[in-house]
């Protein structure tokens, strides 16, 4: 029996299972994505995430260990050229397993491999933050509230100004109103006379 042992043979022997394994490490270094089943997909993941992370330090030991596992230097070659440049800042989790569905044939789960910092749809780049992109609602309300403050401060200085022109000269809001009552006068006297014309006209 097998309990608790994860280990997939994949229906294969040993020999059979590592050239298979191989083959789609090469495959997915040299083309960043590949379609495969489910089953291999995880196998696959386990089998070159410790290679990826080899590759990140370029010496020549690194080179010959993950040569020894291709036994090709054409991914060697790419790994550490251009794969590890793009890995450096990851510190593990370097493959991507997206479903598929299922295979119509023998209804086998499909799925897509893939390496995740070649796909440019899933992380957006970096931009700088501009005055108009990066306000959020408290920001909007603080300068609500400045502009709110600012206008009440100018009307409160204009206010003043107002108040204390008034203060200094005296004579200057007094007069306004007494030529007012002087105008109004005047206003009913010429109404009063034309009535009396009016009606000595109409006798």
């Amino acid at each position: 029996m097998r309990h608790g042992k994860k280990f997939n043979h994949l229906s294969r022997p040993a020999a059979h299972r590592k050239a298979l394994l191989t083959n789609l490490a090469k495959e997915l270094i040299l083309h960043k994505r590949i379609r495969t089943t489910l089953a291999k997909a995880k196998e696959l993941r386990k089998f070159i995430e410790p290679i990826l992370t080899k590759a990140k330090k370029d010496t020549t030991h690194a080179r010959r260990v993950v040569f020894s596992y291709f036994q090709d230097k054409v991914p060697v070659k790419e790994l550490f050229d251009d794969v590890a440049s793009q890995i450096s800042d990851r510190p593990g989790g370097y493959t991507r397993i997206i479903r598929l569905g299922n295979r119509l044939g023998d209804h086998a789960e499909m799925c897509m491999i893939e390496l995740v910092d070649y796909n440019k749809l899933f992380h957006k780049e970096d931009k700088p933050m501009s005055a108009k992109t990066g306000t959020s609602k408290s920001n909007v309300v603080v300068h609500q509230e400045k502009a709110h403050t600012s206008t009440n401060e100018s009307a409160v200085a204009v206010s003043t100004q107002e108040v204390s022109e008034e203060q200094g000269n005296p004579t200057q809001v007094a007069e306004p109103t007494s030529l007012g009552m002087r105008d109004q006068n005047r206003n009913t006297s010429e109404v009063s006379e034309q009535e009396t014309t009016d009606v000595t006209t109409d006798n």
